[in-house]
């Protein structure tokens, strides 16, 4: 544990704590989440490029760290998002010294070491987080080691450079396609944005193989594959930096092809049809948060990793209606399209972590895709 460790925010707010993890200095764009588990699968997600972290609960690191090599039955890892750390760095109140759970095999502590990832703890967090939601969600520096100058950390706070102002889904995409054989018939395209395991697993689950694709790959390239269906990733950042992936998936809505789109894959489709889309004051990032279908009126429970969302207004003159609201702000949280089988969720139907209730949307896009192959 190294002795020193500094947040500090683009208002001036200075925060000092212990250090953890790797000695460095970083900076990104300072955001919370309110979840109480998980903290593997979140620090794994890619949305959270180019972010500093905060993690609302207050004992984090408690059961340790679980191998890579436990994983499902496609041999895709069971308990992380990616293959590496995607954070920028953590922020916590208290980090676990003495981690226990029977699949442990290192602490967070020494796997943020491994990754080369800073950490705070030891500072209210909570109070942190409801600065963030009055002010909204800020740039800051995290730096640990063991001796830190202060002046030097607040003459470089107005010199942050904002992550959302480039295309960082250029930094998490493949570099070119891969396979994952479910031994069934039917096969779909995974515009790779950022996408976590868990979108994968889903879709595997329910006998989909998968051709995971870049995010630039073009239209002609994937229709040549020739899918059953289409889904569009999660990601960072802002959606209008993924010109790309709009003009491609702008075409193969010219198709009929049945297209899921998930968080920033939602954003997308709604840019591709000419709606808007706009920055919320602090995003939203927990596994509680309550959607209403607005066709049957039924609320669900569910996980969110995002910073922007589709003005509702915007939606109007498109193909698209809005299918889920957030009870909370009643922001759009999903769209469907009017006369095609393709709609979009701005929360994480595959969860991890979180509640799996609205699983159900992974069965409905696989109903359309049978019906797409004549399955």
């Amino acid at each position: 544990m190294l002795a020193k460790a500094i947040l500090a925010l683009e208002d001036g707010t200075i925060l000092e704590g212990n250090g953890f993890g790797y000695p460095y200095e970083v900076s990104g764009e300072v955001v919370f989440n309110t979840g109480m588990t998980g903290y593997t699968e979140s620090l794994t997600d890619p949305s959270y490029f180019g972010q500093i972290l905060i993690q609302t609960y207050p004992l984090i690191g408690n059961y340790g760290v679980p191998p890579y090599s436990i994983t499902d039955e496609f041999e895709i890892p069971l308990h992380f998002e990616s293959n590496r750390i995607q954070v920028r760095g953590y922020v916590i109140y208290s980090l676990a010294q003495k981690p226990s759970h029977w699949s442990n095999k290192k602490s967070l502590n020494e796997w943020l070491y491994e990754q080369k990832i800073p950490g705070i703890e030891g500072i209210d967090t909570r109070e942190l987080t409801k600065r963030i939601r009055i002010k909204g969600t800020m740039l800051g520096i995290l730096k640990v080691a063991e001796e830190i100058d202060l002046r030097e950390i607040e003459s470089k706070l107005e010199k942050i450079q904002d992550p959302n102002k480039k295309d960082l889904v250029k930094e998490v995409t493949i570099n070119k396609p891969i396979e994952y054989n479910s031994g069934g018939l039917l096969k779909v395209v995974v515009i790779d944005c950022g996408t976590k395991f868990g979108i994968l697993r889903n879709l595997l689950q329910r006998g989909m193989s998968v051709i995971r694709v870049p995010y630039d790959y073009s239209a002609e390239k994937i229709l040549g594959l020739n899918p059953s269906g289409i889904v569009i990733s999660n990601g960072p950042g802002d959606p209008k930096k993924c010109d790309k992936t709009i003009r491609v998936v702008r075409e193969i809505l010219e198709t009929d092809l049945p297209v899921m789109g998930i968080c920033l894959g939602n954003q997308i489709l709604a840019l591709a049809t000419g709606a808007d889309t706009y920055k919320l004051k602090f995003g939203h990032r927990g596994q509680n948060h309550p959607c209403i279908d607005l066709y049957d009126g039924k609320c669900y429970i569910t996980s969110q990793n995002h910073g922007y969302s589709i003005n509702a207004e915007s939606l109007e003159g498109t193909e698209f209606d809005v299918w889920f609201k957030n009870v909370n702000d009643k922001t759009v949280e999903g769209i469907k399209h009017k006369k095609k089988p393709v709609f979009g969720t701005q929360f994480h139907p595959e969860a991890s972590p979180g509640p799996y209730e609205s699983g159900f949307l992974f069965d409905y896009f696989l109903k359309e895709v049978k019906k797409f192959a004549k399955v």
